[in-house]
């Protein structure tokens, strides 16, 4: 892959072939990321997944047009982190279809920049959570037509229910015996989706990132303060429940997604208080009084929605999300499920945070 890299990609972003050193970026569980350094030049090149991304153009054409809204909101002092860019080829395109070769985009790295997988301090919920409700804020008077759909029904999570009892109905490869307890209580949650329909026709349309992940948020290594919002693929229409509550599921646990230590899996509530704090302060004038209501909602339904989507991954063979071993899918969604777990224990008290 390198060597490809180097020989093919690399020449048509005006880059050294023969010179540039490619190392591997970050932990996605989609896109494949690579640092190139040329010299003094750096930019982040990614081979956008094809089989997620079935319409990779509109993923580029997303992020640039939020790019350059970012970009103008910044000139007036109205957003004060850096914008990620897109890097353009020598023939002024911003992507590089290779089509059989892979599809190309590259963009800017940030210097300094440092992400981080786990949330280990309030602090950094509370810089994290702020970060993306500066990003949704700033993007509040975008028009949400002016972006398309790149996913069907990304965060819907009554399909992705009924994605999961399909997989429990096919059995295709033989795992249920391995899971049925956790697939049965997945699906017991019903009442949820009453909840979230009655939001869903109240609440307004934002454009919203999608994707609220602790790593999707840059920090300066030099003094740990917010420096960017990346990865912008999963950029649409929707509601800043999904968002929040997608940033709260991934900060709230001291354990990362994928351990099997169920014991010490929990959502632990000084990090949600601050970073609830944190989104809506950065959001004033914006969110209105139902939309934080609505956060609570949306904490529950991320945490669910993503569990569900681990194991109906595992049940169907694991084509989605990478894994590194045959149970890695498992493993997430029974981490995922025991969060939401100790959400609903904890639901008389967090949910006063949000009146």
């Amino acid at each position: 892959m390198i060597e490809f890299i180097k020989q093919t990609v690399l020449p048509q972003f005006g880059l050294d072939c023969i010179n540039a050193s490619i190392s591997t970026l970050g932990n996605g569980h989609i896109n494949q990321t690579f640092l190139v350094i040329d010299g003094t030049k750096k930019i982040v090149l990614q081979q956008i997944n094809t089989q997620v991304f079935t319409q990779p153009h509109q993923v580029v054409s997303n992020a640039a047009r939020i790019s350059q809204h970012l970009c103008a909101k910044h000139q007036l002092q109205e957003y004060s982190l850096q914008v990620i860019r897109p890097v353009a080829t020598m023939a002024g395109d911003l992507y590089l279809d290779l089509e059989e070769q892979g599809f190309w985009r590259a963009i800017d790295y940030i210097e300094h920049s440092h992400t981080i997988e786990l949330v280990t301090q309030t602090e950094q919920a509370e810089a994290a959570a702020y970060a993306f409700g500066h990003f949704a804020a700033a993007l509040s008077d975008m028009p949400s037509a002016s972006i398309d759909d790149v996913i069907a029904n990304f965060l819907n999570l009554p399909d992705r229910i009924q994605q999961l009892t399909n997989a429990v109905d096919c059995d295709a490869f033989a795992r249920l015996n391995t899971c049925q307890e956790w697939a049965e209580y997945a699906l017991s949650q019903t009442a949820l989706l009453t909840q979230l329909a009655e939001f869903e026709r109240l609440l307004p349309r934002r454009i919203c990132h999608n994707d609220t992940k602790i790593n999707n948020m840059l920090f300066d290594k030099r003094d740990m303060s917010s420096m960017a919002i990346i990865d912008l693929d999963t950029c649409m229409a929707g509601y800043l429940m999904y968002d929040f509550g997608d940033m709260v599921r991934a900060f709230c646990s001291p354990e990362p997604e994928d351990s099997t230590h169920l014991a010490k899996v929990y959502a632990r509530p000084e990090v949600i208080s601050a970073a609830t704090t944190a989104y809506v302060r950065a959001l004033d004038g914006v969110i209105t009084p139902l939309e934080k209501q609505s956060l609570w909602i949306g904490i529950k339904a991320m945490t669910l929605m993503l569990g569900v989507r681990f194991l109906t991954d595992y049940l169907k063979g694991d084509g989605y999300f990478a894994i590194k071993y045959p149970l890695h899918n498992l493993d997430r969604a029974k981490n995922q499920l025991t969060i939401y777990q100790s959400l609903l224990k904890q639901e008389p008290q967090l949910i006063k945070l949000f009146d």
